[in-house]
């Protein structure tokens, strides 16, 4: 079984092709989503509370990710603190989570910051999804409800698609003007045909 990593910027479309991949029946971990869960942790809770004040909490008492995420995208040490407790929980949970595809010719691990967290050395290869900025801008703006000025400022926090093209096995040009799907298959097909 091949561990593939797959990446791309904020606005990329990187969930959207790693679905695409889930519907073909390829395994995927989707490390945003896994990190959140984590949140919920009692120890994790004090940590963060620790670090960052109960202030951090929503109406329900539980952690309110847009407060947490508020107070880290704009605070490097900050951010830095958050993944320094989060990611060697979600490497811990990928490795168990892969155990029980091993039949499998390649499993997925997505994550918006595979290369900032240096993991993406732990796989057999890297996809890269990319998009023009301002694509990436629009379609962040839309989704999530905010304002350019605060989609750069995430946008600045991970690297430059440049940047993780050239470090990618595979990329996907998810731009209005190639076809997606049939950029999926072509990596499919190379993944599952070479040993």
């Amino acid at each position: 079984m091949k561990k593939i990593g797959l990446t791309g910027s904020i606005g990329s479309g990187k969930t959207i092709v790693s679905h695409i991949f889930s519907l073909m029946g390829v395994p995927v971990y989707y490390a945003d989503i896994e990190a959140k869960r984590f949140l919920v942790y009692k120890e994790i809770r004090n940590l963060l509370f620790d670090e960052f004040g109960k202030n951090i909490l929503g109406h329900d008492n539980e952690i309110d990710r847009k407060k947490l995420a508020s107070l880290v995208f704009n605070n490097q040490t900050a951010l830095t603190y958050l993944n320094s407790i989060i990611h060697p929980l979600v490497k811990s949970d990928f490795k168990i989570w892969s155990e029980q595809f091993i039949d499998e010719a390649y499993i997925i691990h997505e994550a918006a910051i595979l290369y900032e967290s240096g993991f993406y050395k732990s796989f057999n290869a890297i996809i890269s999804v990319t998009a023009p900025e301002e694509i990436r801008i629009t379609r962040v703006m839309k989704r999530d409800m905010v304002n350019r000025d605060d989609v750069l400022k995430r946008m600045d926090k991970q690297w430059t698609d440049e940047q993780k093209i050239k470090l990618a096995d595979y990329i996907i040009y998810n731009d209005e003007q190639n076809l997606v799907i049939p950029q999926v298959l072509t990596i499919h097909r190379k993944l599952t045909t070479i040993q």
